[in-house]
């Protein structure tokens, strides 16, 4: 019996979403935009409003309240930045009614042009249909971080 449990966990493990676009620009350019974490409302369909909950406002240990909207979804995500790796990464951890983890990163992908990877694993809760959930989400989710993408590149 518990080989049995052990493998339907492993089956219904929370999926990681990649996605990835290049950019026109320089990688130092393109890392002081995705930098500037308050601006990340303005090309992240799904972020409503974006709060910092420190004073600080950059690197390891910022932390932002963001209303997020996912269709009918309405939901409060807090994050802490526990990676700051400039030019090349910038990571997160998810707090509160969904969990998980996230980064950005950034490598240069020819003359003047960057590669951006978005990377999150989204936890989440049992009421929600837990890991069987988040996989369920994972190809809208997908979908709406690409399109957040190619509206972040469109700032260049």
């Amino acid at each position: 019996m518990l080989g049995v449990a052990r493998g339907l966990a492993c089956a219904t493990m929370t999926p990681h979403v990649v996605v990835r676009i290049e950019i026109p620009a320089p990688i130092d350019q393109v890392w002081e935009e995705a930098a500037d974490v308050a601006s990340h409302v303005e090309w992240m369909a799904d972020a409503y409003r974006l709060d910092f909950l420190t004073d600080q406002r950059q690197g390891v240990g910022t932390r932002v309240e963001v209303e997020t909207r996912f269709g009918p979804l309405r939901t409060t995500d807090v994050m802490e930045f526990t990676a700051w790796e400039p030019p090349h990464r910038m990571a997160v951890r998810h707090k509160g009614l969904f969990t998980g983890a996230g980064e950005f990163a950034f490598e240069p992908s020819g003359p003047g042009a960057t590669t951006m990877t978005w990377r999150e694993r989204i936890d989440f809760p049992w009421f929600f249909g837990g890991p069987l959930g988040a996989w369920a989400a994972k190809p809208v989710f997908g979908w709406v971080w690409r399109r957040n993408l190619r509206r972040f590149r469109d700032r260049f």
